[in-house]
């Protein structure tokens, strides 16, 4: 998911498509779409495009329209409630004419994950996105440019950087702003590429001290992940083509 940030510049953060009656929703991290410089501004000229890799948009681009986030992270900066959900409009693709065509909506296209809250830490999930950046010992393991995984177990864990109360971890090696917002996949069946989504990394972090990031962080998902879901699974968008 691309957008501009508070800074002005570009910025992208992982997201991934849920299901929903409309087929039309994506969830990302709470700062990727809300301006916590600015109270009451999201963040602007969203775009996701899934199955992005070295610049090719196999299924076209989905322009965002709204944005529903956690009242508690907006006004209080709440990093238990640092997620949220986008509605995007329908897709568009370059025709041969130049002109943008309507691919449709993102769930029929590329399939929507299911969403799993309120359940105890998993003994394995896998971990989605698009990390870059560097490693607090200077080494890039990854280019932002596409699409990698991992599998680790996730358990509860306290942090000092961030004010979130229960954030729970899970082993990754992910590294850098690209990473943030990535899925956390419970039962995720590669075949099918369908599977639960039971958290989003909202940060990472070096647990062991060889200065090499190892664990992503997610906000625990209770019954308020659901709260904002239903808020956001209301709204219909439609073509923008």
């Amino acid at each position: 998911m691309f957008f501009v940030g508070a800074d002005g510049r570009p910025h992208w953060c992982t997201g991934t498509a849920i299901q929903s009656a409309y087929r039309n929703l994506v969830a990302t991290a709470g700062h990727c779409v809300y301006d916590t410089r600015r109270y009451g501004a999201t963040l602007g000229n969203r775009v996701f495009v899934p199955g992005y890799s070295e610049g090719a948009t196999p299924w076209g681009l989905y322009v965002g329209k709204r944005a529903v986030a956690h009242y508690d992270f907006g006004t209080y900066a709440d990093y238990d409630r640092d997620f949220a959900f986008v509605n995007v409009h329908n897709g568009v693709v370059s025709s041969s004419s130049g002109v943008p065509t309507d691919s449709g909506r993102p769930a029929d296209n590329v399939g929507g994950q299911g969403l799993a809250y309120n359940q105890t830490t998993f003994s394995s999930v896998d971990v989605c996105g698009c990390p870059a950046g560097s490693n607090p010992d200077g080494t890039r393991p990854s280019t932002g440019q596409s699409l990698e995984w991992s599998t680790g177990s996730t358990f509860a864990m306290q942090l000092v950087d961030l004010p979130a109360e229960q954030p729970i971890g899970v082993d990754s090696p992910f590294a850098g702003e690209g990473s943030l917002g990535s899925s956390w996949l419970y039962r995720y069946s590669k075949d099918n590429r369908i599977g639960y989504l039971s958290g989003i990394t909202i940060s990472v972090s070096d647990t062991d001290g060889d200065n090499r990031y190892d664990t992503g962080v997610s906000p625990y998902f209770d019954g308020e992940v659901r709260v904002v879901y239903d808020a956001a699974a209301q709204h219909w968008t439609g073509s923008i083509a």
